[in-house]
Parts: C-alpha cells; sequence; structure tokens
C-alpha cells in the first residue's frame, strides 16, 4: 500500500523491513541517474528525489543479504551479488552504486511514480484506505515479519539441505493481480525468501508477480502454503499454478528481487495492453487434442489454424512442438514488432499460442487480439512446463530451456538440435568460452576436445589471446555473430526454418523473471 507519509517526515517513510539510518549509503551520491528523469518531474515530486534513491537503493541491498547459519545466533550480515562475496555494508554498497545504476535508476522511478500518485490523491487517502484489501487484510501490523511463516520448529539445515544435491526443487509460477502497493509486495518477498533461504528471481509490478524460486523441498512447500494464504493473492492463485521441477538454490547464483513496470518484458505498457483481454486457455488436454487435429491436417500450410511459439529463438532451437511456427527473434519484447511485420499472416486463422509456463502468452495473446485479424486466439494453460507433465511423450519434442543455471529440463529423449560447429545430434548449451559474451552455444564434445568452444570465429579468436588490459565487469548483449541476423524476421511462409547460428544467452528479466 502507498504511504501516505511524505519523506520529510523521515524514519516514518522506511522500507518496509529496516530503516535507513542502520544504512551507509554515503555511495549512493554514485547513482546518477539521467537528468531526464528530474526533468519529467513536477516540483513537487523533485524534492522526493533524494528520498527515492536512497529507498530504491537500501531495497536493491537489502535484497543481496544473504542468510548464514550465524545469522542465527548474531547480527552478521553477508552480501552475494554478481557472484561476488562482500562482508562489510561498504563494499556492498560500493559494488551496487558503480556496477548496477541502472537498475537503481528504474527503481526510483517506479518509488517517484509511487510517490507522486499519493501526492495528487493525498486529499481522499483516507477514504481510499478504507477500500485498500491490504490495509484490510493487515489491520494490526503492516510490518513484513507478520507473514513470514514459523520455522522455529524446524533445524535450520532442513531448510537448506537442498542447496547442493537433488533433494531441492526449483518453482516457477506468475499471478495477474492489481497491485496497489508492488514495494511492500517487493519488500516481503524479499524477506520472505531470505527466511527459507530461496534464491531465484521474482519480478513484481502493479499488474502482479513472476517468480521462479529454488530451495529444499521444505522451503518450496512452505513458500507455497504463504502464498496460497496471503490475502491478495489466495483468491487468484492455487496449488496447481505452481509448477515444480528438480533443482534447488544452487539453480541460481543469488536471490534478485525488483519492482518492474511489467512482471515479463514484453516492452509495451500494461495500461496500453492488459492481462484482462488474454486469449481462451485451454487446458493441456485440450490444447493437446488441438494439435493433434491440426497435424492430422494434410496440408498444414493451408490450414486456417497456426500453432505459434512465443519464446525466443534458442529456446524453441532445443525443444519445441511439432509444426510450430517458432519465430526467429531474441527476446520477447520483439514480439509485439513481430506480429506487426508479419500480421497478414494471422489474418483469419486460429492462433494456438504457447510458452514456458504461460506467462508471456497471457500479454502476447491480448496483443495479437486486439489487432482484429484473427479467427480465434487461444493459449495453454500453464505452458509446455504443465504440458509436459500430462504428455512427456506428447507432441512437445526436445528439452525445455529454462532461466537457471539448468540451461534445460529433459521429459522426453529427443533431441531436435545439433552441434553448431559438426551438425551432430546436441541440445545441451554452455556459454561462450570467451569472457564477457553472453552467447549460449551448441558444441558437442568432439568438438570442444577440439577447441571449438566459443560463440563464433571472432569470440575464439579472442579468447586463444591474452587480455591486453583490465577485465571489464560488463556483459556484451549481442556479438559479432548474433548482432548481423534480423531483429524482426519477416516470415515468407509460416513454416520456419530452424536458426543455426549460436544462440544470446537468456536474458534474466525474461521468463523467468524473470519465468514462468
Amino acid at each position: 500500500m502507498p504511504s501516505s507519509t511524505s519523506p520529510d517526515q523521515g524514519d516514518d517513510l522506511e522500507t518496509c523491513i529496516f530503516r535507513f539510518s542502520d544504512l551507509d549509503l554515503k555511495y549512493t551520491s554514485l547513482i546518477n541517474p539521467s537528468s531526464s528523469l528530474k526533468a519529467e518531474l513536477d516540483g513537487s515530486t523533485k524534492k522526493k528525489y533524494s528520498f527515492a534513491k536512497k529507498k530504491a537503493f537500501a531495497l536493491f541491498v537489502k535484497t543481496k543479504e544473504v542468510p548464514t547459519k550465524r545469522s542465527f545466533e548474531c547480527k552478521e550480515k553477508l552480501w552475494k551479488c554478481c557472484q561476488q562475496l562482500f562482508t562489510d555494508q561498504t563494499s556492498i554498497h560500493r559494488h551496487v552504486a558503480t556496477q548496477h545504476a541502472d537498475e537503481i535508476y528504474h527503481q526510483t522511478a517506479s518509488i517517484l511514480k509511487q510517490l507522486a500518485v499519493t501526492s495528487s490523491a493525498s486529499k481522499s487517502l483516507s477514504s481510499a484506505d478504507e477500500k485498500n484489501p491490504l490495509k484490510e487484510c493487515l489491520p494490526h501490523s503492516h510490518e513484513v515479519s507478520a507473514w513470514l511463516p514459523d520455522i522455529s520448529c524446524f533445524n535450520p539445515d532442513e531448510l537448506i539441505s537442498g542447496q547442493g544435491n537433488e533433494e531441492g526443487e526449483v518453482l516457477l509460477y506468475y499471478c495477474y493481480r492489481d497491485l496497489e502497493d508492488p514495494q511492500w509486495i517487493c519488500a516481503w518477498q524479499t524477506a520472505l525468501c531470505q527466511h527459507l533461504h530461496l534464491t531465484g528471481k521474482i519480478r513484481i509490478a502493479t499488474e502482479g508477480i513472476n517468480g521462479t524460486v529454488g530451495g529444499s523441498k521444505l522451503a518450496t512447500r512452505l513458500y507455497v502454503e504463504v502464498m496460497l494464504s496471503f490475502p491478495l493473492f489466495k483468491d487468484e492463485l492455487c496449488k496447481d499454478d505452481f509448477k515444480t521441477s528438480k533443482g534447488g538454490a544452487h539453480c541460481f547464483p543469488e536471490l534478485r528481487v525488483g519492482v518492474f513496470e511489467e512482471i515479463v518484458p514484453m516492452g509495451i505498457s500494461p495500461k496500453k495492453i492488459s492481462y484482462k483481454k488474454p486469449g481462451i486457455h485451454l487446458s493441456p488436454s485440450e490444447f493437446h487434442k488441438e494439435v493433434e487435429k491440426f497435424l492430422s491436417q494434410a496440408n498444414q500450410e493451408q490450414s486456417d489454424t497456426i500453432l505459434l511459439d512465443c519464446r525466443n529463438f534458442y529456446e524453441s532451437k532445443i525443444g519445441r512442438f511439432q509444426g510450430c511456427l517458432a519465430p526467429d527473434i531474441r527476446k520477447f519484447s520483439y514480439f509485439p514488432s513481430y506480429v506487426d511485420k508479419n500480421l497478414e499472416l494471422f489474418r483469419e486463422k486460429r492462433v494456438l499460442m504457447y510458452c514456458t509456463g504461460g506467462i508471456r502468452c497471457e500479454r502476447g495473446s491480448a496483443y495479437l487480439k486486439a489487432k482484429g485479424v484473427c479467427k480465434a486466439v487461444f493459449q495453454l494453460k500453464g505452458g509446455i512446463h504443465k504440458y509436459l507433465e500430462e504428455f512427456p511423450d506428447g507432441f512437445y519434442k526436445g528439452k525445455l530451456f529454462v532461466f537457471d543455471e539448468r540451461y534445460a529440463l529433459s521429459y522426453n529423449s529427443d533431441v531436435v538440435s545439433e552441434c553448431s560447429y559438426c551438425g551432430a545430434q546436441w541440445d545441451q548449451y554452455k556459454l561462450c568460452s570467451t569472457l564477457q559474451c553472453r552467447q549460449l552455444v551448441l558444441t558437442c564434445p568432439a568438438c570442444q576436445g577440439q577447441g571449438f568452444t566459443a560463440c563464433c570465429v571472432t569470440c575464439q579468436d579472442k579468447g586463444s589471446r591474452k587480455a591486453s588490459g583490465p577485465m571489464q565487469d560488463s556483459f556484451k548483449e549481442e556479438c559479432e555473430c548474433t548482432a548481423r541476423r534480423l531483429r524482426i524476421p519477416r516470415e515468407l511462409s509460416w513454416h520456419v526454418q530452424r536458426p543455426v547460428s549460436p544462440e544470446p544467452g537468456p536474458d534474466a528479466a525474461e521468463d523467468g523473471p524473470v519465468l514462468a
């Protein structure tokens, strides 16, 4: 719930679980968002800029705290970020200020928007609070700690036992639901995951929540129980909405929880394309029958049905439904432009859409419907994840790509991709061997043994040379081998030729917060 207190009142406007006075924020001066942000604000909101920046910085640092066994006995704190461990506040603050300025910038903008809304509505705030479902649900305390499960009856080792072996699991879920105070939800989710020793990625926005978290089976069970009992989600979520797979906290380098404009980045404001107008949801069994009917047709190109994969090309490369149209795009934010460029392809067609867990189809189908050219738009409820649970040997062939360190889940023995160097069947991704390159590459053991471990010749050459200067912390978004591909392809027919070039690495903000 947005706070009704002004920043001038100090500690009362703290974040929900800690006070800024407890933090050494001297390095926040290094955060310098573009001047355009201030220029866009009215006079009243400008006064709140310093507060918003400090709050954004403090929230981000809080998400990097790492629970330790000793934390049960003392107040020692550790932080983990970018696979580095920090033992004191000064070092973690310096790192965040210098390496995560963009995230702080976006978080600051989000907080400022919340403050602007609060300020403009101050006259009617008391009546609005009475109608606020969160406040009704929290009559005695708005403290995050009031909404954490009791773990006193468990040994701490029971909660963390799944971090380094097969005893743990990974949860994938999302919930579209209007949230008045995503900042509070962010603070609560951060505290909840730390409380249960969970790692992963959670995106929160005014339109809902999208999460992928890993930990012990006990921790994930408690997490689901809390989510299903929490007032804002208990009527929206059910146990079946949580997809599970083998894994654990080790599948993610850290815990990342943040507030964004969208819970999955399609690149269009939820105010323009809302999750409230999606396609028709089909259960896995209903979707299976539709695909079966589609594949039984003699001439699929003349069919009035299109089976549309909403994922990125490096995902569909290693696994996909038979007969699908798999766009050769590298980000979901390119999907709207892809639809616009190929709109005639969908005219008077029945479109069957699918993605990993269903979240991208929610707004992707809404966007396609809004174009008004399709006969009907359907989407697979629960995504490929739920389909494979019911039909492991169905019409989906190959592996299911996931946005964590596992890269893929296997439900059947089919291999539908090949080594980028020799053409042998192979579907196990590795990161390009050249440092600072984010591309994924399919290279079989034989080719790896010959030294072919990079995504392209340029990277292979760079990898063989010693760095001439200090290493840079930032990653490249694109490499030479992917920069030359068309950003938005135009389809000549709806049977797409599979891409054979090396694959860009997973975007953290995609279907896995970025992910469901």
